[in-house]
C-alpha cells in the first residue's frame, strides 16, 4: 500500500461490484485489499478475478479482520441497511449502492448514524457520472437560465418489449425485477430513484410536493412465470412542483419500445433552457440561450468530463471532507419514492415535508 492510500473492502460480490472493483483499481489513493460476500466460496472467487489479497465469507469476519479502511457495499437492496449500520458502528466510512435503504426511516438512521460519526459517506447515484448534468447544474447555479419555471424528466427502458438485455421471461436477473415477493419495488424502485435525482440535481431545486399514477401490466398467463408473480410497477408517471414553484413531470418506463436506456431531462427557465440526455455510458447537453429563444433554437454544449462517483469517494477519504451524492440527499430521493406509493395508492397530491 502505498503511503496515505486507503484500504477498500468490497462487500458484496455480484455484477455491480465487478464494476467497482475494476474502477476503483484505476483510482490513485486507494488499494482493494479485501472483498467479503455470504457465500465464501464466491467472495474468493471474485478476490481471485480482481487481484484482492483477502476474501471473507461474512462480514461480521472482516470487520474482525479490520485491516481495511472503507467499505463499498454492493450488498443486494435489502441487505444495505444492516450492513451499513454494522461498518458505521465499526468506524468505516461506505460507499454505497443505490437505493440507500427500502424505506425513508432506515435510509435516515443510516444517515444520522454516519453523521453522527463524522464519517465520509456517499451514494452510487450512477447518473452524476454524466458530464452533461454537471455542466448543466453549474450553469443553472451562475443563473445563466433565469428561474426554473416548468422540467420534464423521464427515464426510459424497453426490456419488456425487446430483447436487446436478453430474455426477461427466462432470466433471473430480469424475473426478479418484476416481483414485490423477490425484493423488487418495481421500475419505481429500480430506476426511479435515478431520475429523481437527475431531475433534483439538475435544477438545484428540491420537490415538495408530488402526484403519482402506477401501472402493472399483464406479462404472463396466470401473472407468473415459475415462482415469480409478475405483480410490480412497469410505468410511473408523475406530476411535481419543486421549491421555488416551478412545476415538472416525472415519467419512467420498461415498456418504452425503442428506447433502450435514456435519460432525458429538460429544463425551462425564464430566460433560458437546457437539454439533458444520459444513458450508462454518455452524455450531451444543448441549450436554448439569448437570441435564440426568440427562435426555439436548440445549440450543443461542450462538457467537461466529471470525476465519476468512485473518484469523489476517494477524495472525500483523502481530503476527509464528504462528497456527493451523500447519504443525506439518497434519503431525500427516498422519502419521494415512498411517498409515490402512498400518492398512488391514495389518488392524491401529498406534500413533501
Amino acid at each position: 500500500m502505498t503511503d496515505g492510500a486507503r484500504r477498500l473492502l468490497i462487500l458484496g460480490t455480484g455484477a455491480i461490484a465487478r464494476t467497482h472493483a475494476e474502477k476503483f483499481a484505476l483510482i490513485p489513493g486507494c488499494e482493494l485489499v479485501a472483498a467479503a460476500d455470504m457465500n465464501a466460496e464466491r467472495a474468493r472467487d471474485f478476490a481471485a478475478a480482481h487481484a484482492i489479497p483477502n476474501a471473507f465469507g461474512s462480514l461480521a469476519d472482516a470487520i474482525a479482520w479490520d485491516g481495511f479502511d472503507a467499505a463499498v457495499n454492493s450488498t443486494p437492496d435489502a441487505a444495505h441497511h444492516p450492513t451499513t449500520m454494522q461498518l458505521l458502528a465499526a468506524g468505516k466510512p461506505v460507499f454505497c449502492e443505490k437505493p440507500l435503504a427500502l424505506n425513508h426511516a432506515d435510509a435516515l438512521q443510516m444517515t444520522e448514524a454516519a453523521e453522527a460519526a463524522g464519517l465520509v459517506n456517499m451514494v452510487n447515484l450512477t447518473y452524476r457520472n454524466a458530464s452533461a448534468l454537471q455542466t448543466a447544474r453549474r450553469m443553472i447555479d451562475a443563473g445563466e437560465i433565469g428561474e426554473v419555471r416548468h422540467v420534464q424528466a423521464s427515464y426510459l427502458q424497453s426490456w419488456l418489449t425487446g430483447r436487446h438485455w436478453g430474455d426477461w421471461r427466462t432470466e433471473e436477473r430480469w424475473l426478479w425485477r418484476l416481483s414485490s415477493r423477490h425484493g423488487s419495488k418495481g421500475v419505481m424502485g429500480d430506476i426511479g430513484v435515478h431520475i429523481l435525482d437527475f431531475a433534483t440535481y439538475g435544477t438545484g431545486l428540491d420537490i415538495t410536493g408530488l402526484s403519482a399514477r402506477m401501472k402493472t401490466f399483464d406479462k404472463a398467463d396466470g401473472g407468473a412465470i415459475d415462482v415469480y408473480t409478475l405483480d410490480v410497477n412497469d410505468s410511473v408517471a408523475m406530476t411535481v412542483e419543486f421549491a421555488n414553484g416551478a412545476l415538472g413531470v416525472v415519467h419512467m418506463s420498461r415498456f418504452a419500445t425503442g428506447k433502450l436506456n435514456d435519460l432525458d431531462l429538460l429544463i425551462h427557465g425564464d430566460r433560458g433552457a437546457l437539454k439533458i440526455w444520459a444513458n450508462h455510458l454518455d452524455s450531451s447537453l444543448e441549450v436554448c440561450l439569448g437570441p435564440d429563444i426568440d427562435t426555439q433554437t436548440w445549440t450543443p454544449y461542450p462538457c467537461p468530463p466529471t470525476p465519476r462517483n468512485e473518484e469523489r469517494f476517494v477524495i472525500a477519504l483523502l481530503s476527509g471532507q464528504n462528497g456527493e451524492p451523500d447519504f443525506r440527499h439518497a434519503t431525500r430521493i427516498q422519502k419521494l419514492l415512498d411517498l409515490t406509493f402512498v400518492a398512488d395508492a391514495e389518488a392524491r397530491t401529498l406534500p413533501v415535508d
